[in-house]
């Protein structure tokens, strides 16, 4: 893998795991009624995840303009990676509001 494609791989894997990282934390936050800071860390979150889109679309558009791109193993842990970080993101908003509503 060429390095500017293992570059992009490894930042959408840290950008991808830091996003997952702050919306478990926001959870955390708001079941001691912290709401305000989860509000804030999930914001940290949708900002990871928009920086690891970044990343994907320089991948993407690599290929688009008829650059091979090798489909390794580390390239497709870095689309999961993507994919469950921005679902549990948008879990973790719903489980937010929950402990905000209760309060």
């Amino acid at each position: 893998m060429e390095d500017r494609n293992l570059e992009n791989v490894m930042q959408l894997i840290v950008k991808s795991g830091n996003a997952k990282s702050y919306a478990m934390e926001a959870i955390q936050l708001a079941k001691t009624g912290e709401t305000t800071s989860a509000i804030e860390l999930l914001n940290a979150a949708d900002q990871n995840i928009v920086e690891a889109h970044q990343y994907q679309t320089k991948m993407l558009t690599q290929e688009a303009n008829g650059e091979k791109l090798d489909v390794s193993l580390l390239v497709v842990h870095s689309q999961d990676h993507l994919m469950t970080s921005i679902c549990f993101i948008e879990l973790a908003k719903e489980i937010v509001e929950i402990y905000k509503m209760r309060i």
